[in-house]
């Protein structure tokens, strides 16, 4: 079975959730299908894109599992922001979480920290 994933996140201010999605993400958008999105591609066909939708922003819940979680986690500071929690479950699965300008939630997930 094929698989592609888009996994959308509602954004009040387009060109605000812009800039910080480049943030997060530390890149660019792979591509722009029209004035009001904008689409990264994290995995070989999985994808996250922003998309100008005030009525709906805020309530995006999204986490996404990789293998290099600190490599990340000290990119993303390097850009500029800082996670709202940092959680370690009893299985030892860490997740960090980020929440956008509109309060979206942006979880990255991963195995225990290294010894």
């Amino acid at each position: 079975m094929s698989l592609d994933l888009f996994a959308g996140i509602p954004v009040s201010d387009y060109t605000v959730a812009l800039a910080w999605y480049e943030r997060l993400f530390g890149t660019p958008p792979v591509f722009f299908p029209n004035d009001t999105e904008a689409v990264w591609e994290l995995a070989e066909h999985r994808y996250i894109y922003i998309e100008h939708l005030p009525a709906r922003a805020g309530n995006a819940l999204h986490t996404l599992f990789v293998d290099d979680l600190d490599t990340r986690i000290a990119g993303i500071a390097d850009r500029g922001l800082k996670p709202t929690q940092r959680e370690t479950y009893s299985n030892g699965v860490r997740k960090i979480t980020y929440h956008d300008p509109d309060g979206n939630e942006i979880g990255l997930g991963g195995g225990p920290a290294p010894t």
